[in-house]
């Protein structure tokens, strides 16, 4: 489980990148930090899509990178999550619909277009556009943000965990 792609920091990316590609020259690795980060122009455009992502509890406890990186990264879906463009959840522990989820998706809708599912990887990404695919990835997703804490909620523990981080 890790932090979906388009909400990482440059250094989780890194890291993450680092760790599943262990043996791949720097080079390499910065590509994909790259292609990464250029994902997320997405984010930034108001004719984009709107993100609603979902994270288990899990990701906020993998010290990915280390203490500040984590840290860092943990402010910075926060400060995303306080947009009106990304709405970002925690699903805990306790969570009984831990089950549904069953990799790393995220629901994105358009204005202009029909809605579609990203699915990803450490080092891989999909985008999901047929409707009966979308329809049931959507109300399996909905199980999971029902019993997710609320956005407060999940900002409250994001921060939290930030500090927890901060003080290692």
């Amino acid at each position: 489980m890790l932090v979906p792609g388009l909400l990482q920091t440059e250094a989780y990316a890194r890291a993450l990148t680092r760790a599943t590609l262990p043996f791949a020259p720097e080079e390499e690795i910065e590509q994909h930090v790259r292609a990464r980060l250029e994902r997320q122009r997405l984010l930034a455009d108001p004719t984009t899509p709107q993100l609603w992502a979902v994270i288990h509890e899990a990701v906020l406890r993998i010290p990915m990178g280390g203490p500040a990186v984590m840290a860092e990264q943990l402010l910075h879906i926060a400060e995303l999550g306080r947009t009106h463009r990304t709405m970002v959840q925690v699903l805990p522990f306790e969570s009984a619909a831990q089950a549904v989820l069953n990799g790393m998706a995220s629901g994105m809708t358009f204005k202009d277009a029909p809605p579609v599912t990203y699915t990803e990887g450490a080092g891989t990404g999909q985008l999901i556009d047929e409707p009966s695919l979308v329809e049931q990835n959507q109300k399996s997703y909905d199980l999971v943000r029902a019993a997710a804490l609320t956005p407060a909620a999940s900002l409250t523990l994001l921060e939290s965990a930030a500090e927890d981080y901060k003080r290692r």
